[in-house]
């Protein structure tokens, strides 16, 4: 025998018995969950939903969040896996299930677990441009700059798909700036922008901050009925959502705005029995969930299904199913994914 042929032997062999040790010592097998920016949302509710899982002497996995661009990347990470868990908007999971829009290609890969908290919408913009106080006023500028949100973000992308669904041709009615939640809030204090774009959990503190310091000088604009009914012709995701008065600082009045769900999604190639053991750990400890972070305050087993553009995962499918919640045939995953 060769000293290489020796080499990859003696080799092969440690690498077994490193195998049989890892088995009988019971280590767990670490996925990652893909959130978004370390400043938003998704991230501290994603390292919230990994301490779930890490204080369950006896799951069988671990889970690690990790920080992201948000919607658009998280998805591409589960394409390449190297993530298997994401949280993203609702409108992006559906894009990338039928490879419209910002994504080409369809990822049938991939799997829902539950809706999460709201993603509320809050167009902002300058009072004195205001007529109508629905969003269709934004139909009504005339070269002013405006900003949907940081260039190639979640925000600019949604924003274009709403206002495209109501008609209006945002790039002849605007002059285009691309800016974070931050930097457009203080824009519009300093009279550089008439108005923002911020879809978020509320309250958004990008929008309290401008509240503060314009006071009834900003209006964060109405959907109403039509235009709700207008961006759900193709994607049935949105909802009326009430902002209750107090919301925001010098906010008298309620304003009715649109929301749509963020959502938990998976590979399909993730065991069954993993996804239902996250999702009962999910469900069974929102309490505590709740108490880590607010956002998720909103959330209820009741209403888990409710906008979710992409079929369920068979473990999450499994634990809805024992909880006896009303499944929607369209969410059903064919039987050649229910085990894998």
């Amino acid at each position: 025998m060769t000293f290489n042929a020796l080499r990859i032997c003696c080799l092969a062999f440690s690498l077994t018995l490193l195998t049989a040790c890892s088995e009988q010592v019971g280590q767990r097998y670490t996925y990652v969950l893909t959130t978004g920016t370390t400043g938003g949302t998704f991230y501290p509710v994603g390292v919230a939903l990994s301490t779930l899982v890490t204080a369950e002497p006896e799951t069988e996995f671990s889970l690690t969040a990790i920080s992201s661009a948000g919607s658009l990347e998280n998805i591409k990470l589960l394409r390449d896996n190297q993530a298997q868990f994401a949280l993203v908007l609702s409108i992006f999971a559906a894009w990338a299930w039928e490879g419209v829009g910002p994504i080409r290609n369809p990822q049938q890969h991939l799997r829902s677990i539950s809706a999460m908290w709201p993603n509320v919408e809050h167009f902002v913009l300058s009072s004195d441009l205001v007529s109508t106080g629905t969003v269709s006023d934004l139909g009504y500028l005339n070269g002013e700059r405006y900003v949907l949100g940081a260039r190639n973000s979640g925000a600019e992308h949604t924003g274009i798909y709403i206002l495209e669904s109501i008609g209006i041709n945002y790039r002849d009615k605007f002059t285009m700036g691309y800016m974070t939640y931050g930097a457009s809030a203080a824009a519009m204090q300093d009279g550089n922008i008439v108005g923002m774009n911020v879809p978020a959990g509320p309250p958004v503190t990008a929008i309290t901050q401008a509240f503060a310091n314009m006071g009834s000088d900003m209006t964060v604009l109405n959907f109403s009925e039509d235009e709700i009914a207008a961006i759900n012709e193709r994607y049935p995701l949105w909802r009326s959502y009430e902002l209750a008065p107090e919301t925001y600082p010098y906010q008298m009045e309620p304003i009715t705005t649109a929301a749509s769900p963020n959502v938990l999604i998976v590979r399909d190639d993730v065991s069954e029995e993993i996804v239902y053991q996250l999702t009962r750990m999910m469900w069974e400890n929102l309490a505590t969930l709740q108490q880590i972070h607010s956002a998720t305050l909103s959330m209820t087993i009741e209403e888990a299904l409710e906008g979710i553009p992409v079929p369920l995962h068979a473990g999450a499918l499994r634990y809805y199913e024992e909880q006896e919640i009303a499944i929607p045939e369209r969410l059903i995953p064919s039987e050649s994914t229910r085990s894998i």
